[in-house]
């Protein structure tokens, strides 16, 4: 994807050392990885570790990221699409980015910042297979990254 290839693995380790209390995925629109990366996260985090997510521009989260989801076993169906002004910045102990193609939101609260460049799934033309595809390749990737994030081994 856009980082050296075991670059994400040295951040999400060192991510996990600093043991964050709240974190917050972060793309434009909050419809699809971000999404996906929070209701993951929150299928794996500790017990006491908030997890959240937000945009720049929030849509209306994506049915593809709900039904990929959905096959592994994690429920986003109650999700919403969420703004930056609706976190609370100084709660917030770590920032992911997931931004590849597009600009990403700022966040202006004291937390550490990773950068996880994935492609926007929601861009993705073609049959409804080959859309759905798209969503769950960045599903893998995002659950085997947070695997690593979150103590659980990795299943590359």
């Amino acid at each position: 994807m856009s980082v050296r290839p075991e670059e994400w693995r040295t951040e999400a380790e060192a991510l996990r050392a600093k043991r964050p209390r709240h974190i917050l995925f972060l793309c434009v629109a909050n419809s699809a990885r971000s999404q996906m990366a929070e209701g993951i996260a929150r299928s794996l985090a500790p017990q006491g570790v908030t997890v959240s997510s937000a945009g720049s521009a929030p849509a209306s989260v994506r049915p593809q990221a709900i039904q990929v989801l959905k096959e592994i076993g994690v429920d986003i169906s109650g999700h919403r699409s969420k703004g930056l002004v609706s976190i609370d910045a100084g709660s917030v102990d770590a920032v992911i980015t997931l931004c590849a193609e597009e600009i990403c939101p700022v966040f202006l609260g004291k937390a550490d910042r990773v950068h996880w460049g994935l492609p926007d799934p929601a861009g993705t033309t073609g049959t409804e297979e080959t859309r759905l595809d798209a969503f769950r390749s960045v599903r893998n990737e995002l659950r085997r990254r947070l695997k690593v994030l979150f103590g659980h081994g990795d299943d590359t």
